[in-house]
């Protein structure tokens, strides 16, 4: 039984926390921590939780309950709670190498992933976009999709992480059919989906509104969905975003095409915001993750939830049965 691997994310903020609540867990096979195993001691007694921390060599049978397997990474320099270190980079930077390059190399299932601070990596001089655009690269694909999910609605975005004055240029012909033709894939292939009915979020306000409000529908948007709704495939012309986040237009879609960030997933945050994961589409392995930050204020507290790496963990275990 190949083990699926979690990042601790940042050593500052909640992700040891929550990748120690893992160890109430009993899953069909081994899960295992990218931390350092003495941080997360320290850790576990600053929260007074009674958990075995055992060092991974290989096992193939899941660790019991009150267990936790470890892979150690060792940090730079100690941690201070709630205080970012650049000096530690290098270590959040590790777990993630680790685990693309076991995921890559048939080593693991897949991963899913505790949050990272992405501003003190890019501190410390190593440019840094995100856990989505990492992986992408490690794994030498084109494109890949995030997509955010909670238990009745599916986002993906055709934009990721970009300033909201260049979305616009970014929505081209040839990234939005790379993108949908990646949606399409996996929600056939990972969620065996067969025939998935897609909503498409325009651009602009009332989707540009006849071009009243903007030509970006017309000219790229539809005529991209068009190819796709030719060809059999259950899919709207771009709708208005205002609108297409109601019930009655939700409740029969297996997912919704938002065209950047802040357009699609303030919906599904506002509807499961703890119980939402993010899913990297695209890559030639399975990688979930949570859908908040490092929360650096609730480092140590016991106040962190953990609902969402649960979650993560559960949907990248289901998508490894697959």
């Amino acid at each position: 039984m190949l083990p699926l691997y979690v990042t601790s994310g940042e050593p500052a903020g909640i992700g040891p926390d929550i990748c120690l609540s893992l160890a109430d867990r009993i899953d069909e096979r081994p899960i295992v921590v990218l931390a350092d195993i003495h941080m997360l001691k320290q850790r576990a007694e600053l929260l007074k939780l009674n958990i075995e921390l055992i060092e991974y060599q290989a096992q193939t049978q899941s660790s019991l309950k009150g267990q936790l397997y470890v892979e150690h990474v060792p940090l730079q320099q100690d941690v201070i709670l709630g205080e970012l270190n650049p000096h530690n980079s290098a270590y959040v930077l590790e777990q993630l190498r680790r685990s693309a390059e076991y995921a890559m190399s048939g080593k693991s299932v897949g991963v899913a992933t505790a949050p990272v601070q992405k501003s003190v990596i890019n501190d410390a001089g190593i440019h840094f976009s995100g856990h989505t655009e990492y992986y992408q690269e490690f794994a030498g694909v084109d494109r890949v999709v995030m997509m955010l999910a909670t238990k009745t609605l599916r986002v993906a975005l055709a934009t990721t992480h970009l300033a909201l004055r260049d979305v616009p240029d970014a929505i081209t012909t040839e990234r939005l059919h790379q993108v949908i033709d990646i949606l399409i894939h996996d929600l056939k292939t990972k969620f065996k989906i067969d025939h998935p009915h897609i909503l498409v979020c325009g651009l602009n306000p009332h989707a540009g509104e006849d071009g009243y409000l903007g030509m970006e529908e017309i000219e790229v948007i539809n005529p991209v969905l068009q190819t796709y709704r030719a060809q059999g495939i259950d899919m709207s012309l771009s709708l208005p975003a205002d609108t297409l986040f109601t019930p009655e237009n939700l409740k029969n879609a297996d997912a919704v095409l938002a065209m950047y960030h802040d357009q699609g997933l303030p919906v599904l945050k506002s509807q499961g915001f703890g119980e939402a994961i993010n899913i990297t589409l695209g890559l030639p392995f399975i990688r979930t993750s949570v859908d908040h930050g490092t929360a650096l204020s609730l480092a140590g507290t016991g106040r962190a939830k953990s609902s969402s790496l649960h979650v993560a963990v559960d949907l990248a275990l289901d998508l490894a049965r697959h």
